[in-house]
Order: C-alpha cells, then sequence, then structure tokens
C-alpha cells in the first residue's frame, strides 16, 4: 500500500515542472497543465441493507480537455484520496496524448471498499454516484471508465442511472460495459496485454529473447493476470505474484522456482484479485512476505498494483539480475527510486505508455458505441498492438536521440501536444 507520507499529486507536479523546465513552458502554460481544470468532491448517501443510511465521499477530477474529452477511470477504494484522484486524472492526460488519441484526463473515486458492500449496496453506490456528478460528465464531454475495485457490471449501473436522468440512450457515456451491452471484445484484455505489447518491444531493442526471461509480478487482478497470459504466451515465465488478502488485510507473495500456473492460480482467486491463502500453500506455493516481489532474482520486474511501491525504500532491494521494469499500475515508481534504477541500469517502460491499454481500447469502445459497430476480438487487439507499438517506437527513439531516460522522453512528447492544442485553441 502507499506509505502514508507520500502524496501523489505532488509526484505528478514536480515530474511535470522537470519535464516544463526542459521544454522552457512560460508561466501561463505551466500554471493551466500543472492543477486541474475543475473538480469535484461530493456526498453519495447510500441506504445499506439493514435499513441504515451511510454516506461515502466521491470525487470527480477533469484536469484537462484541450485534445478532447476527459476520460479515465473511477476507482472504489479504502485508502481514496483527493490528492490521488488529482494525480491519476493529470496522468490519464499526459497517457491519452503520448499514445496520440483525441481525449483529456480525468479521473474518479469513491472512498470505499467493496468487499465489505453487498451487491444491492454496490449497485446503489454506483448509481449515487451517476447522480451527484450527471450534469458535468457525459459522452462529449468526460466519460468514465473501470479502475481500481470496479467492474463492467458498476459501469452497466452507471449508465443505466445516466439514462434514466437523461432520458435517452447514450452507449459511449461510460466504457468497459459487459460485451452485448456496448462493451467492446477485448478490452479486458487490454491493459495486460498492452503492458506486454511493450516489454516485447523493450526486448527486442535490449537484444533478449522472451523465452530466455522470468518475472515477478505485483497484484493478481485484471492488469496483471492477462499481461501473465500474454508473456507466458510468448515463452516467458513467472516465478512470483503478489496480492492483498481480504482477510489478514495485508499483502503476500506467492513464488514458485518453476514457475506460477496461471490458471491454476486464477481457480482460486476472488473477483478482486485475492488468492486463497491456505489453498495456494497447499498447491505448493511458497509463502512471503508482500515486498517480497521486488526481491527476486528475475529478468522483469511488473508492477500492477497501485502507486509509489518502487520507492526509496523498497528500490534497494532489486537484485542486479532485473533489466526490465515495466510499470502496469499508474505511479508506481518514486523520482528517488527512478535515479536508483537509471544508476542500475535498469529499462523502465513508463506507466503512461505501459499501461495505456485500457485507455486505448476505452477510446475504441467509444467509437464502437457511436457509431453502432463492433469489432471482432482480433481486430480490436490488431489495432491496440499497432497503438502501443508506434507509441514506444516513438519514445524510444525520442530518448536515443536526446539522450533522456524513456521516462522524460515520454513525458515531452505528452506535455507537448497538450500544450500544442492549449495554444492552437487560444486558451494561453
Amino acid at each position: 500500500m502507499p506509505h502514508s507520507s507520500f502524496n501523489p499529486y505532488e509526484t505528478a507536479q514536480k515530474q511535470f515542472d522537470n519535464i516544463a523546465d526542459k521544454l522552457d513552458l512560460d508561466a501561463p502554460t505551466r500554471n493551466l497543465l500543472r492543477d486541474s481544470m475543475r473538480e469535484f468532491n461530493f456526498a453519495i448517501p447510500v441506504k445499506m441493507d439493514d435499513g441504515s443510511t451511510k454516506i461515502f465521499r466521491g470525487f470527480r477530477v477533469q484536469h484537462n480537455d484541450a485534445r478532447g474529452p476527459f476520460n479515465g477511470g473511477i476507482r472504489f477504494h479504502p485508502q481514496e484520496t483527493i490528492d490521488t484522484v488529482r494525480a491519476q486524472a493529470m496522468w490519464m492526460t499526459w497517457k491519452c496524448a503520448v499514445v496520440d488519441l483525441p481525449l483529456g484526463g480525468g479521473k474518479g473515486g469513491v472512498i470505499c471498499d467493496p468487499h465489505d458492500l453487498t451487491t444491492g449496496e454496490q449497485e446503489r453506490l454506483c448509481r449515487g454516484w451517476v447522480r451527484q456528478i450527471s450534469k458535468n460528465i457525459g459522452p462529449l464531454s468526460d466519460i468514465p471508465a473501470p479502475d481500481v475495485m470496479t467492474n463492467a457490471q458498476h459501469m452497466l449501473w452507471m449508465l443505466d442511472e445516466y439514462e434514466t436522468i437523461q432520458g435517452n440512450k447514450y452507449p459511449g457515456f461510460i466504457t468497459g460495459k459487459p460485451v452485448g451491452m456496448g462493451g467492446s471484445l477485448g478490452r479486458k484484455e487490454a491493459t495486460g496485454y498492452g503492458v506486454v505489447f511493450t516489454l516485447r518491444e523493450a526486448l527486442k531493442e535490449l537484444g533478449i529473447r522472451c523465452e530466455d526471461t522470468t518475472a515477478s509480478f505485483q497484484g493478481f487482478g485484471n492488469v496483471a493476470q492477462y499481461a501473465i497470459d500474454l508473456y507466458h504466451q510468448l515463452g516467458g515465465k513467472t516465478v512470483c505474484v503478489s496480492c492483498w488478502d481480504q482477510n489478514d488485510q495485508v499483502a503476500y507473495s506467492y513464488t514458485r522456482k518453476d514457475g506460477i500456473d496461471l490458471a491454476e492460480l486464477q481457480g482460486i482467486t476472488s473477483r478482486f484479485g485475492c488468492i486463497d491463502r491456505a489453498k495456494a500453500t497447499e498447491l505448493g506455493y511458497q509463502l512471503q512476505p508482500g515486498d517480497a516481489w521486488i526481491e527476486q532474482p528475475v529478468d522483469i520486474l511488473v508492477p500492477s498494483a497501485l502507486e509509489n511501491q518502487v520507492n526509496a525504500d523498497t528500490v534497494q532491494s532489486i537484485k542486479p539480475s532485473v533489466k526490465i521494469l515495466a510499470e502496469g499500475a499508474n505511479g508506481p515508481t518514486s523520482p528517488q527510486a527512478d535515479k536508483f534504477l537509471k544508476k542500475m541500469g535498469v529499462f523502465v517502460i513508463p506507466d503512461f505508455i505501459a499501461n495505456a491499454g485500457g485507455v486505448i481500447c476505452s477510446y475504441f469502445e467509444q467509437v464502437q458505441c457511436n457509431i453502432n459497430y463492433f469489432w471482432e476480438r482480433d481486430e480490436v487487439l490488431g489495432k491496440l498492438d499497432q497503438k502501443m507499438t508506434s507509441a514506444f517506437i516513438a519514445v524510444s527513439e525520442l530518448a536515443k536521440k536526446k539522450k533522456l531516460s524513456t521516462r522524460d522522453a515520454a513525458y515531452v512528447i505528452a506535455i507537448s501536444r497538450v500544450a500544442q492544442a492549449c495554444k492552437d485553441r487560444s486558451w494561453i
């Protein structure tokens, strides 16, 4: 979990300031892009199953829409904060820009633990979130999507509530919906597969065969599971995964030197990505502390959980064997850890390229909803591969040309595009 002293928004702003200096951005541009355009903070009253009423706190942050409508997920998490949502919204702006989507960055959240809510309570919470923000979001202005601990069912409840309020059908209002109800084939695989598309290109650049590599993953939710799936299809071997244990309220790592069996672990995992600890031990997995994923003597590390997981403390546990860090999560690496990784010679695939598969496929879903024509899975994943690969190559070439880190190169491309759009609109 994130350290209590860690402020993701401060990190996001420092990252922006660093690139703003490199680009020599003027003061108005800095002031516009450094902060959110709009922020919403609201109460959501929910009638609980026992008849009581509980008040939840919800957020929506709209960072910048110079390149197109705001777009970004909705998180359900007990440690959600407004600064986390602000940071995620800013990172989403850069993510959409670096992969050249006509979208801006937004993010939403609710302070809650869905593990503790019944299905009916979750539905009422979803509908309540939409009621509080419905005047400020929509298919032409701000398109939500699933994120941490939200899923296709949550999105469908939100869509239904929005359409009820508006009195019409707006399938493009929200993405990540169930297939057959306006959802896109390939959407559930998109983020995890996208991570591995960029990993594949990084391995090519380094002259390493995927079949000769091992990896360790933090997290075992949707992103990690599909990333592991494609990574195994390419010949790689995963020796460790970690996940949150909802009973003990701590994280554990599960290791197997000869490689994990993905289907086997999925069979003992809850819909929230929590592995059954007792059953995993019976199956021969070694149980270790949650941070053990980063200590594995592997070639590839893939943080796919929350922000600030590779920080000044944990980065020193990374073994010399590690060649690539592929950021499946948003903001998993602190600036101090970045400097350490650079000294170690670790190739970093920055988050807003590595995990951009989700927002790319959200864009594809929106396009399909708007034209009322849906593509086959292979077409969706083929278009995703093309987008991800093009973005990676552009970043890699700029990094080599300007002698920048991959993260700085990605930021330079993204921030330049957004700044130019603001100038073209005569906002600044």
